[in-house]
């Protein structure tokens, strides 16, 4: 037996998304055609962008950047969630649990920071478009994703960090289909009530930052496109509404989970389902559907076939 300071608890049993087998056979073949199209939308995405040299700009990169996110960040729950469906007992190990909540920081934290680089780009293209090109170079769109890699690991890495010597020695069910930093503290054998504070304020610091970086940008974007157009206000809806949508999606779920003050484990689970596999799944499809670089780029393959 290991010493009371340390774990002792070797695997966590998940809940899933719900009790009866019957319901978990039934969205079997829903979710892993979900997840199907995740990986063939987000991927073919990158794929288009590298292959095509008409969309190796700033913008385009960063969108390859996204899709790529979005199929990582899918990819760390939504396997599992599938294979857990056929599953009497829904175990991860100790070691695996941990690495769950790293990812899932990881890219989740990346993915603020790129929106907020995805806005800057759409702000300089829309307000300083003669100096777009020298603004947004090569190196600096590099750099700029580069970041975003950073932050995410750092904040993933700091909140790995509170959690990991915490001592799990009794309860070790997790009403949830993934390891999610609070449902995890609550099995620990002390109180943790502070330490929540503490990552629930490291977390929020870095949303909080993000979507308020984000709500200026498309503002100043929606107000310069105004006071240079007669029907600006619609130009400028049309040009940003594609990000806007994504920011929402994206953010929408995170607050409802982690800033609603009451936790409804039903409400929890689908909106976790929606930001692991909705949010991926749309992105790919909003940038495409509404873009028509892209669906030139589409034409011209199909043809070129």
């Amino acid at each position: 037996m290991e010493d009371s300071n340390h774990t002792v608890v070797s695997e966590f049993i998940f809940k899933g998304l719900c009790a009866s087998k019957e319901l978990q056979i039934f969205l079997l073949l829903p979710f892993s055609i979900l997840y199907l199209m995740v990986v063939v939308g987000n991927l073919f995405v990158v794929i288009l962008i590298i292959i095509d040299h008409h969309l190796h700009s700033p913008m385009y990169f960063l969108l390859a950047n996204l899709s790529f996110i979005d199929f990582c960040l899918s990819s760390v729950t939504t396997p599992k969630l599938i294979t857990d469906l056929l599953k009497e007992n829904k175990t991860i190990s100790f070691g695996g649990c941990m690495s769950q909540i790293v990812c899932v920081h990881l890219f989740a934290g990346g993915e603020m920071v790129l929106l907020v680089t995805m806005a800057y780009d759409r702000c300089v293209a829309i307000c300083r478009p003669l100096h777009y090109t020298s603004i947004m170079g090569r190196q600096k769109c590099i750099w700029l994703v580069v970041i975003s890699w950073i932050v995410g690991f750092v904040h993933a890495i700091s909140q790995v960090l509170l959690i990991l010597d915490l001592p799990f020695c009794g309860p070790r069910v997790i009403d949830s289909f993934f390891c999610d930093i609070p449902l995890v503290m609550k099995l620990a054998c002390v109180n943790t009530d502070t330490l929540g504070i503490l990552i629930n304020a490291e977390s929020g610091i870095l949303g909080t930052i993000c979507f308020i970086l984000l709500l200026v940008s498309y503002t100043y974007i929606l107000l310069t496109v105004q006071h240079h157009s007669k029907d600006g206000s619609s130009k400028a809806l049309s040009t940003c509404t594609s990000h806007i949508i994504v920011v929402l999606l994206f953010f929408g779920p995170i607050i409802f989970i982690y800033l609603w003050p009451v936790n409804i484990t039903w409400v929890d689970k689908f909106l976790s389902v929606f930001y692991s596999v909705i949010t991926p799944l749309l992105n790919p499809a909003i940038y495409t559907l509404r873009n028509k670089d892209i669906k030139n780029a589409l034409k011209k393959l199909i043809n070129h076939k």
